[in-house]
């Protein structure tokens, strides 16, 4: 049981953005991520966050680039707060990287935010030039016994 609930006070104290006007972030590194206890941190399971409109900018002609993300991870003593992580990821909008550098960087901001038991991400960027290009990465072999399903999202097959 977490000190806050034991003080009678609420694990959702100190959010800020959950229930509030929230301005979107300028850039990834002004976004700002929130976590809460995990009323679990014993059981091993994964929570899952897609986001199937993710947008940033190629660094190099400025056009946008499009991806379907799943992110899966097996939390330890934090949850992500869900709000927190889509105005980060709506925060990629104007930044322009790679899809390489996009999606690792996600990911890492998250692992170092949260110290998950385990995370992993893909990022299923959609064709530029003709070419699709998806990352996959992951913070190493999944727990023991960790249902861990498919990330449910098909190869692109275009109009073919």
């Amino acid at each position: 049981m977490s000190s806050a609930r034991k003080k009678g006070g609420s694990i959702y104290a100190g959010l800020r953005q959950l229930g509030a006007t929230t301005s979107p972030p300028a850039s990834p590194g002004s976004a700002v991520l929130e976590r809460v206890p995990n009323p679990h941190p014993r059981k091993v399971y994964v929570a899952r966050f897609a986001a199937p409109e993710f947008t940033s900018l190629c660094p190099i002609t400025g056009q946008p680039d499009f991806a379907h993300l799943v992110i899966d991870y097996a939390p330890a003593r934090w949850l992500l707060e869900s709000k927190s992580l889509k105005l980060y990821l709506g925060s990629f909008r104007d930044h322009g990287a790679f899809h390489e550098d996009c999606t690792l960087a996600i990911a890492q901001r998250l692992v170092d935010f949260l110290r998950p038991r385990w995370l992993r991400i893909g990022g299923y960027w959609y064709p530029r030039g003709g070419m699709p290009i998806d990352v996959f990465w992951q913070t190493g072999r999944p727990p023991a016994g960790m249902w861990l399903p498919d990330q449910g999202v098909p190869p692109y097959r275009g109009r073919g």
